[in-house]
């Protein structure tokens, strides 16, 4: 209850803060709807601070996205796993893996915190109430339900069983890592050592789009990537509920409609160019298959 109170007073604050003559707009937030607007978020990026110097400036939409969240996410499951080892007598194999699997994502979330600055959160989206209550109440809440699962349910998992879990969770973190590392190091310098080699698609707006490595697999092979690793979180419950299976359900949801978004964006960003890179680079999640 007190997060989403938080959230509603820093929405209000966000949303008022955004009709100063300095603030930059986000495109899909100056519709006239007030509500819509408040939701969505009219300003981009709300800082505070000397906004003409971005190494002074508070910036409220990436503290967000990478900070309160994510580290509330982590002091949950630690108290979770507490709780287990005091209502259980033990620490299960299911929570140690949740927990690190967990804590790998935020920490690569962190230490990778320049690659977030391309994302589209940051680049396109406003900031309003839909993103800071995803980062300051849903977030901490929903992701750390598999550890509140395994308080009061051990699914007794084998060994094997266990390690299967561990490798589906490396290849989907290698996918991700991968895909969002190459990405953002062709945006920052393409002419890398590192990127190179990459073949492209220049487009009439003088960008390129990738057409090899991880880009020419598919589109949004990375979300691939997200999703395995979050389908391992909730394998570590076992098959007795499908609760922890909330997440992956979720959040495949939230990933088709994001890359449906997403492609309606980049048509109306590259026109024809855009029909011509989905020829190039057919397949949305999985090549060859979708």
């Amino acid at each position: 209850g007190i997060a989403i109170i938080l959230c509603y007073i820093m929405s209000i604050y966000i949303y008022m803060k955004s009709f100063a003559p300095d603030a930059i707009l986000a495109d899909g937030g100056v519709s006239g709807n007030v509500m819509y607007d408040f939701w969505i978020g009219r300003e981009l990026n709300p800082r505070e601070g000397t906004k003409k110097n971005l190494l002074t400036a508070f910036d409220w939409k990436e503290f967000c996205e990478l900070r309160p969240g994510l580290m509330g996410w982590m002091l949950l499951n630690i108290g979770q796993m507490m709780k287990q080892q005091q209502q259980l007598g033990y620490v299960s194999g299911s929570m140690l893996l949740v927990n690190i699997f967990q804590a790998i994502y935020v920490w690569d979330g962190i230490f990778q915190e320049k690659a977030i600055l391309t994302t589209m959160d940051i680049t396109t989206d406003g900031f309003g109430f839909m993103l800071l209550f995803g980062d300051l109440a849903w977030l901490p809440f929903t992701y750390s339900l598999q550890a509140r699962y395994l308080v009061n349910h051990d699914p007794l998992l084998s060994l094997p069983f266990l390690l299967g879990i561990v490798a589906i969770h490396t290849i989907g973190y290698l996918i991700f890592r991968g895909a969002n590392s190459q990405k953002d190091a062709f945006r920052r310098n393409p002419n890398s050592d590192q990127v190179s080699h990459l073949k492209f698609m220049q487009t009439k707006r003088g960008t390129k789009l990738l057409t090899s490595g991880w880009w020419g697999m598919a589109r949004k092979i990375n979300y691939t990537g997200d999703w395995i690793m979050g389908l391992s979180w909730c394998l570590t419950c076992g098959f007795g509920s499908i609760v922890p299976y909330f997440y992956a359900i979720y959040f495949l949801i939230l990933l088709i409609h994001r890359s449906i978004r997403d492609d309606h964006m980049c048509q109306q960003k590259y026109g024809d160019d855009w029909n011509t890179y989905k020829k190039l680079v057919p397949y949305r999640f999985i090549p060859g298959v979708v």
